[in-house]
């Protein structure tokens, strides 16, 4: 397995305050990873130490096989696009184009070219007056022209309408299948992970709740109703991730290598869920064997 991003007890301090800690993560080439969690969960602290515009306090990360900006040549790598998907107002398409050629070494013009064309980008027009969905789109193009081999997308939909959002999503996977990138998207909307997303990490105070590709982490967990007064034997080793319990009747994800008896089906939201909320809670849920 070729290594995109790994990193080891990653932690980051600003000030008093523990933005990231001990995060180990080793996240395979390839995928399109969905960073999940709330906010001041350090999503947003991650990125900045993949892409370079951070420093780690302590621990080590490596990008592609190198250090984070480590240079022109590693900068022109990987292709950031921010939350608010930064464009600059005042010049127009063809400007940005122009930029972009000129700032990096990769750059496919004829990509960038078509794939404005293909978006309805009128050359001519100052980015300032585009909708936000265009800006977006702009964004994710210059990205994606630098022909680096990851892209990184700090809450790039956040703000979009959702067919705007439909639009940037289908574009994202059609860069993927035509340019061979990696991809980390950070998101707070889960539906749109699950829906283009292949590897998942999930992050809630500064910390790694969980991490792997997503089929396999949706093998391994279950959903199981436990009626009023019922027994209920868990295979050995599994484990109750999260468990909420109404009129009597208790609904629990559970974590097993072998699936428990009477258990359902697991989306990706279900999963996700669990983690954060058992993360935000004083009293974690993990429990092993029977439940009564």
């Amino acid at each position: 397995m070729t290594v995109a991003i790994r990193t080891t007890a990653l932690t980051k301090r600003y000030g008093r305050h523990l933005a990231l800690d001990d995060c180990t993560l080793a996240i395979p080439q390839g995928r399109i990873v969905g960073l999940v969690g709330p906010n001041g969960a350090g999503k947003s602290t991650l990125l900045g130490l993949m892409s370079g515009m951070v420093a780690p306090t302590s621990g080590s990360i490596e990008v592609l096989g190198r250090r984070p900006a480590a240079g022109a040549e590693q900068l022109s790598r990987v292709g950031f696009v921010a939350q608010d998907a930064p464009v600059y107002g005042r010049l127009t398409v063809a400007e940005h184009l122009v930029l972009g050629a000129r700032l990096n070494p990769r750059w496919d013009d004829a990509f960038a070219v078509r794939r404005t064309r293909e978006r309805g980008l009128d050359p001519g027009k100052k980015a300032g007056s585009l909708s936000g969905g265009q800006r977006a789109q702009l964004a994710l193009t210059i990205a994606a022209a630098k022909r680096g081999e990851l892209l990184v997308l700090d809450e790039p939909v956040a703000a979009l309408d959702p067919l705007a959002r439909r639009a940037f999503l289908r574009d994202l996977l059609d860069f993927v299948d035509e340019l061979g990138v990696s991809v980390v998207l950070s998101s707070h909307l889960l539906g749109d992970v699950e829906q283009v997303c292949d590897h998942l990490v999930v992050l809630a105070g500064g910390r790694t709740e969980l991490a792997g590709d997503v089929a396999d982490l949706l093998g391994v967990h279950h959903r199981i109703t436990r009626r009023p007064g019922e027994d209920l034997q868990l295979p050995a080793g599994a484990e109750v991730i999260h468990a909420e319990t109404s009129g009597g009747e208790s609904v629990m994800i559970v974590r097993s290598a072998q699936e428990p008896a009477r258990s359902e089906p697991v989306d990706l939201e279900d999963v996700t869920l669990a983690y954060l909320t058992r993360a935000t809670t004083a009293v974690p849920a993990a429990v092993t064997g029977a439940v009564r």
